[in-house]
């Protein structure tokens, strides 16, 4: 009996949704194809139909909410509108939140891979950038100017941003990582101008909020 239109494409997604948590938690090296293959239910041999390597298949893993729509960045509470005018502010507090930094298995690639995609070819340093560039170009959009030009000051954002998180998930003392991401956070809304205006009644910052709203 034949399959029904649309299901090679569905269980293509579900491979590299399996191989993306699997890789996020535990590195490339360490995730075989019977496992990424055993995520969705079937077979190793199977594997080949769909991808022709595990690397082939790795480069497809770096992906993000930035260049697949279909992507799950579905970290709870957290939402980012890509068409709006707001969205390099959203980015940057999505990048950094706390729902980010314990989804382990659902993180964006850029944050969980760099290191295996460093050791990695020539496919897999290409999806990264794509994914990076992505990024850039959405923080482009909705930045102020700060006498700097616009691609400079969204490269060190998102940067900041990767790179915070990043370091955050290294430490083992919480309080210290909670503390390292409100601070690239509020650095990095201040590089974007997203912090701009926003005054209390007695005229003093709200910038504390950025601290309060990458802890919560």
């Amino acid at each position: 009996m034949p399959y029904p239109s649309g299901h090679r494409e569905a269980v293509k997604k579900n491979i590299i949704d399996s191989a993306r948590k699997l890789f996020n938690r535990y590195g490339f090296e360490s995730v075989s194809l019977n496992r990424i293959m055993a995520g969705v239910g079937l077979t190793h041999g199977g594997f080949y139909s769909y991808f022709e390597s595990k690397s082939d298949l790795y480069a497809e893993v770096l992906g993000c909410f930035f260049t697949d729509p279909q992507w799950k960045s579905c970290w709870e509470g957290v939402h980012v509108d890509l068409s709006s005018t707001d969205v390099g502010s959203q980015v940057v507090r999505a990048y950094l939140s706390r729902q980010h930094f314990e989804d382990v298995e659902n993180s964006c690639p850029m944050v969980a891979l760099p290191t295996d995609v460093a050791r990695s070819g020539v496919s897999a340093k290409r999806a990264f950038e794509t994914v990076f560039k992505a990024m850039v170009s959405v923080l482009e959009r909705s930045l102020s100017q700060n006498g700097l030009s616009r691609r400079t000051t969204a490269q060190a954002v998102a940067a900041l941003s990767i790179g915070g998180m990043v370091v955050a998930r290294t430490m083992d003392d919480r309080a210290l990582a909670d503390e390292l991401r409100a601070a690239c956070l509020a650095v990095a809304l201040n590089l974007g101008g997203w912090d701009k205006g926003r005054k209390s009644k007695n005229g003093k910052s709200k910038r504390p909020q950025a601290r309060r709203a990458a802890a919560s």
